[in-house]
Protein backbone atom coordinates (compact mmCIF):
# COMPACT_ATOMS: atom_id res chain seq x y z
CA UNK A 1 0.00 0.00 0.00
CA UNK A 2 2.92 2.02 1.05
CA UNK A 3 4.10 1.81 -3.16
CA UNK A 4 0.56 2.94 -4.16
CA UNK A 5 0.55 6.03 -2.00
CA UNK A 6 3.83 6.97 -2.85
CA UNK A 7 3.23 7.03 -6.37
CA UNK A 8 -0.27 9.13 -5.60
CA UNK A 9 1.72 11.54 -3.59
CA UNK A 10 3.96 12.24 -6.24
CA UNK A 11 2.21 12.69 -9.46
CA UNK A 12 -0.46 14.70 -7.02
CA UNK A 13 2.82 16.98 -6.18
CA UNK A 14 4.13 16.92 -9.79
CA UNK A 15 0.30 18.28 -11.09
CA UNK A 16 0.40 21.24 -8.66
CA UNK A 17 2.94 22.98 -10.54
CA UNK A 18 1.13 23.74 -13.41
CA UNK A 19 -0.14 26.75 -12.01
CA UNK A 20 -0.78 28.90 -15.09
CA UNK A 21 -2.85 26.03 -16.59
CA UNK A 22 -4.68 25.92 -13.87
CA UNK A 23 -5.41 30.17 -14.09
CA UNK A 24 -6.16 29.74 -18.21
CA UNK A 25 -8.78 27.11 -17.16
CA UNK A 26 -10.32 29.07 -14.79
CA UNK A 27 -10.36 31.57 -16.84
CA UNK A 28 -12.21 29.40 -19.65
CA UNK A 29 -14.58 27.96 -17.44
CA UNK A 30 -15.87 31.18 -15.45
CA UNK A 31 -16.65 32.27 -19.23
CA UNK A 32 -18.49 28.62 -19.96
CA UNK A 33 -20.08 28.96 -16.81
CA UNK A 34 -21.14 32.76 -17.61
CA UNK A 35 -23.05 31.63 -20.76
CA UNK A 36 -25.10 28.57 -19.38
CA UNK A 37 -25.93 30.54 -16.53
CA UNK A 38 -27.27 32.68 -18.93
CA UNK A 39 -28.77 30.01 -21.23
CA UNK A 40 -30.76 28.99 -18.30
CA UNK A 41 -31.99 32.48 -17.34
CA UNK A 42 -33.31 32.83 -20.76
CA UNK A 43 -35.32 29.64 -20.28
CA UNK A 44 -36.89 30.45 -16.95
CA UNK A 45 -37.54 34.36 -18.34
CA UNK A 46 -39.37 32.44 -21.36
CA UNK A 47 -41.99 30.00 -19.29
CA UNK A 48 -44.24 30.19 -17.08
CA UNK A 49 -44.33 26.18 -17.00
CA UNK A 50 -42.93 24.68 -13.74
CA UNK A 51 -39.79 23.46 -13.51
CA UNK A 52 -38.37 20.54 -11.76
CA UNK A 53 -35.11 22.66 -10.19
CA UNK A 54 -35.63 26.13 -9.59
CA UNK A 55 -33.49 29.23 -10.92
CA UNK A 56 -31.05 29.32 -8.13
CA UNK A 57 -30.59 25.63 -7.98
CA UNK A 58 -29.84 25.61 -11.67
CA UNK A 59 -27.54 28.44 -11.35
CA UNK A 60 -25.84 26.82 -8.13
CA UNK A 61 -25.54 23.25 -9.67
CA UNK A 62 -23.84 25.27 -13.07
CA UNK A 63 -21.24 26.55 -10.99
CA UNK A 64 -20.14 22.99 -8.74
CA UNK A 65 -19.84 21.77 -12.31
CA UNK A 66 -17.34 24.42 -13.72
CA UNK A 67 -15.73 24.10 -10.24
CA UNK A 68 -15.44 20.35 -10.45
CA UNK A 69 -15.31 19.91 -14.14
CA UNK A 70 -11.92 18.05 -13.75
CA UNK A 71 -12.85 14.96 -12.09
CA UNK A 72 -14.80 13.90 -14.50
CA UNK A 73 -13.26 10.75 -16.70
CA UNK A 74 -12.56 12.33 -19.86
CA UNK A 75 -9.97 10.31 -21.45
CA UNK A 76 -7.60 7.52 -20.98
CA UNK A 77 -4.21 8.57 -19.30
CA UNK A 78 -2.40 10.26 -21.90
CA UNK A 79 1.20 8.94 -19.95
CA UNK A 80 -0.52 5.74 -20.18
CA UNK A 81 -1.21 6.01 -24.24
CA UNK A 82 2.09 7.66 -24.91
CA UNK A 83 3.40 4.24 -22.92
CA UNK A 84 1.73 1.70 -25.16
CA UNK A 85 2.42 3.94 -28.67
CA UNK A 86 6.21 3.75 -27.72
CA UNK A 87 6.23 0.01 -26.71
CA UNK A 88 7.49 1.33 -23.08
CA UNK A 89 4.16 0.18 -21.43
CA UNK A 90 6.58 -3.10 -20.94
CA UNK A 91 7.98 -1.70 -18.05
CA UNK A 92 4.88 -0.72 -16.17
CA UNK A 93 4.15 -4.81 -16.53
CA UNK A 94 7.58 -5.58 -14.97
CA UNK A 95 6.69 -3.57 -11.88
CA UNK A 96 6.23 -5.64 -8.80
CA UNK A 97 3.05 -4.28 -8.26
CA UNK A 98 -0.29 -4.25 -8.85
CA UNK A 99 -0.53 -3.05 -12.50
CA UNK A 100 -4.22 -2.25 -12.14
CA UNK A 101 -3.80 -0.35 -8.85
CA UNK A 102 -0.86 1.72 -10.39
CA UNK A 103 -3.05 3.01 -12.77
CA UNK A 104 -5.83 3.65 -10.55
CA UNK A 105 -3.58 5.82 -8.50
CA UNK A 106 -2.21 7.52 -11.23
CA UNK A 107 -6.20 7.90 -11.80
CA UNK A 108 -6.69 9.42 -8.37
CA UNK A 109 -3.97 12.31 -8.58
CA UNK A 110 -5.24 13.49 -12.43
CA UNK A 111 -8.53 14.07 -11.00
CA UNK A 112 -7.50 15.23 -7.89
CA UNK A 113 -4.65 18.15 -8.14
CA UNK A 114 -6.13 19.81 -11.47
CA UNK A 115 -9.55 20.19 -9.78
CA UNK A 116 -8.25 21.23 -6.18
CA UNK A 117 -6.40 24.28 -8.14
CA UNK A 118 -9.57 25.38 -10.12
CA UNK A 119 -12.32 24.15 -7.45
CA UNK A 120 -11.07 26.71 -4.71
CA UNK A 121 -10.55 29.97 -6.57
CA UNK A 122 -14.09 29.07 -8.21
CA UNK A 123 -15.83 29.03 -4.93
CA UNK A 124 -14.20 31.84 -3.96
CA UNK A 125 -15.76 33.93 -7.09
CA UNK A 126 -19.15 32.42 -8.59
CA UNK A 127 -20.16 32.45 -4.87
CA UNK A 128 -19.12 36.53 -4.08
CA UNK A 129 -20.48 37.34 -7.74
CA UNK A 130 -22.63 34.97 -9.91
CA UNK A 131 -24.75 33.76 -8.02
CA UNK A 132 -23.22 30.01 -5.99
CA UNK A 133 -25.20 29.78 -2.73
CA UNK A 134 -24.04 27.70 0.38
CA UNK A 135 -25.65 24.68 1.10
CA UNK A 136 -28.81 24.50 2.86
CA UNK A 137 -28.08 23.10 5.94
CA UNK A 138 -24.91 21.07 7.06
CA UNK A 139 -26.18 17.65 6.52
CA UNK A 140 -26.68 18.66 3.05
CA UNK A 141 -23.09 19.73 2.92
CA UNK A 142 -21.86 16.71 4.27
CA UNK A 143 -24.02 14.51 2.30
CA UNK A 144 -22.19 16.47 -0.96
CA UNK A 145 -18.79 15.14 0.48
CA UNK A 146 -19.81 12.24 0.89
CA UNK A 147 -21.07 12.10 -2.84
CA UNK A 148 -18.45 13.85 -4.21
CA UNK A 149 -15.81 11.09 -3.02
CA UNK A 150 -17.88 8.64 -4.25
CA UNK A 151 -18.23 10.67 -7.65
CA UNK A 152 -14.04 11.10 -7.24
CA UNK A 153 -13.83 6.97 -7.14
CA UNK A 154 -16.33 6.15 -9.39
CA UNK A 155 -14.96 8.32 -12.11
CA UNK A 156 -11.53 6.71 -11.84
CA UNK A 157 -12.85 3.68 -12.12
CA UNK A 158 -14.19 4.67 -15.55
CA UNK A 159 -11.33 6.82 -16.72
CA UNK A 160 -8.67 3.32 -15.59
CA UNK A 161 -11.30 1.51 -18.19
CA UNK A 162 -11.01 4.14 -20.89
CA UNK A 163 -7.18 3.80 -20.53
CA UNK A 164 -7.01 -0.23 -20.54
CA UNK A 165 -9.29 -0.11 -23.58
CA UNK A 166 -5.98 1.20 -25.35
CA UNK A 167 -3.98 -2.69 -24.84
CA UNK A 168 -6.80 -3.11 -28.00
CA UNK A 169 -7.30 0.18 -29.65
CA UNK A 170 -3.70 1.49 -29.42
CA UNK A 171 -4.12 5.55 -29.95
CA UNK A 172 -7.16 6.26 -28.20
CA UNK A 173 -8.54 9.00 -30.28
CA UNK A 174 -12.32 7.09 -30.86
CA UNK A 175 -12.64 6.62 -26.84
CA UNK A 176 -11.41 10.25 -26.32
CA UNK A 177 -13.88 11.69 -28.91
CA UNK A 178 -16.34 9.79 -27.93
CA UNK A 179 -16.80 9.44 -23.92
CA UNK A 180 -16.49 13.48 -23.47
CA UNK A 181 -20.29 13.81 -24.52
CA UNK A 182 -21.49 10.74 -23.47
CA UNK A 183 -20.35 11.46 -19.59
CA UNK A 184 -21.66 15.37 -20.60
CA UNK A 185 -25.00 14.20 -21.29
CA UNK A 186 -25.42 11.48 -18.77
CA UNK A 187 -24.29 12.58 -16.09
CA UNK A 188 -26.22 15.89 -15.65
CA UNK A 189 -23.07 18.15 -16.13
CA UNK A 190 -24.89 19.71 -20.03
CA UNK A 191 -28.30 19.18 -18.20
CA UNK A 192 -28.94 18.45 -15.22
CA UNK A 193 -31.01 15.32 -15.42
CA UNK A 194 -34.12 16.12 -13.69
CA UNK A 195 -34.97 18.21 -16.83
CA UNK A 196 -34.89 15.10 -18.98
CA UNK A 197 -38.22 13.30 -20.06
CA UNK A 198 -40.10 10.61 -17.71
CA UNK A 199 -39.28 7.94 -20.14
CA UNK A 200 -35.35 8.56 -19.78
CA UNK A 201 -35.35 8.88 -15.82
CA UNK A 202 -35.39 5.02 -15.18
CA UNK A 203 -32.63 4.45 -17.42
CA UNK A 204 -30.33 7.70 -16.14
CA UNK A 205 -31.15 6.53 -12.83
CA UNK A 206 -30.03 2.87 -13.59
CA UNK A 207 -26.60 4.49 -15.21
CA UNK A 208 -23.50 4.71 -12.93
CA UNK A 209 -22.71 8.51 -14.40
CA UNK A 210 -25.76 10.33 -12.50
CA UNK A 211 -23.04 9.48 -9.40
CA UNK A 212 -20.67 11.46 -11.13
CA UNK A 213 -22.40 14.30 -11.14
CA UNK A 214 -26.10 14.79 -10.97
CA UNK A 215 -26.24 13.18 -7.32
CA UNK A 216 -23.67 15.07 -5.51
CA UNK A 217 -24.87 18.28 -7.03
CA UNK A 218 -28.59 17.97 -6.33
CA UNK A 219 -27.63 17.15 -2.77
CA UNK A 220 -25.28 19.80 -2.66
CA UNK A 221 -28.34 22.69 -3.25
CA UNK A 222 -30.91 20.60 -1.50
CA UNK A 223 -32.88 19.02 -4.15
CA UNK A 224 -32.46 15.85 -3.28
CA UNK A 225 -32.85 15.65 0.89
CA UNK A 226 -29.78 14.37 2.81
CA UNK A 227 -32.35 11.31 4.03
CA UNK A 228 -32.27 10.21 1.05
CA UNK A 229 -28.45 9.59 0.50
CA UNK A 230 -28.06 5.91 1.61
CA UNK A 231 -29.31 4.44 -1.57
CA UNK A 232 -27.72 7.23 -3.52
CA UNK A 233 -24.05 6.28 -1.78
CA UNK A 234 -24.78 2.72 -2.28
CA UNK A 235 -25.74 3.36 -6.16
CA UNK A 236 -21.98 5.18 -6.46
CA UNK A 237 -20.72 2.15 -4.37
CA UNK A 238 -22.01 -0.87 -6.24
CA UNK A 239 -20.84 0.64 -9.69
CA UNK A 240 -17.32 1.66 -8.36
CA UNK A 241 -17.11 -1.88 -7.35
CA UNK A 242 -18.56 -3.52 -10.51
CA UNK A 243 -16.46 -1.72 -12.82
CA UNK A 244 -13.35 -2.26 -11.16
CA UNK A 245 -14.02 -5.98 -11.16
CA UNK A 246 -14.76 -5.42 -14.92
CA UNK A 247 -11.78 -3.14 -15.30
CA UNK A 248 -9.21 -6.07 -13.44
CA UNK A 249 -10.90 -9.06 -15.87
CA UNK A 250 -10.02 -7.09 -19.11
CA UNK A 251 -7.00 -5.80 -17.74
CA UNK A 252 -6.22 -9.68 -17.20
CA UNK A 253 -7.20 -10.77 -20.81
CA UNK A 254 -5.24 -7.71 -22.50
CA UNK A 255 -1.70 -8.14 -20.45
CA UNK A 256 -2.25 -12.36 -21.23
CA UNK A 257 -2.04 -11.48 -24.93
CA UNK A 258 -0.36 -8.17 -25.33
CA UNK A 259 2.10 -7.81 -28.51
CA UNK A 260 4.98 -4.90 -27.46
CA UNK A 261 6.65 -3.35 -30.79
CA UNK A 262 5.88 -6.73 -32.75
CA UNK A 263 7.36 -8.79 -29.58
Amino acid sequence: MTAYWAILSARFRMLLQYRAAAAAGLGTQLFWGLIRVMIFEAFYRSTTVHQPMSYAEVVTYVWLGQALLGMLPWMPDVEVRGMIRSGAVAYELLRPLDLYALWYARALASRTAPTLLRAVPMFIIAGLFFGLQPPPSWSAAGSWAVATLGALVLGCAISVLLTMSMLWTVSGEGVSALIPTLVMVLSGMLVPLPFFPDWAQSLLDFLPFRGLVDVPFRLYVGHLPPSSCLPLFAHQLVWTLALVGLGRWILARGTRRLVVQGG
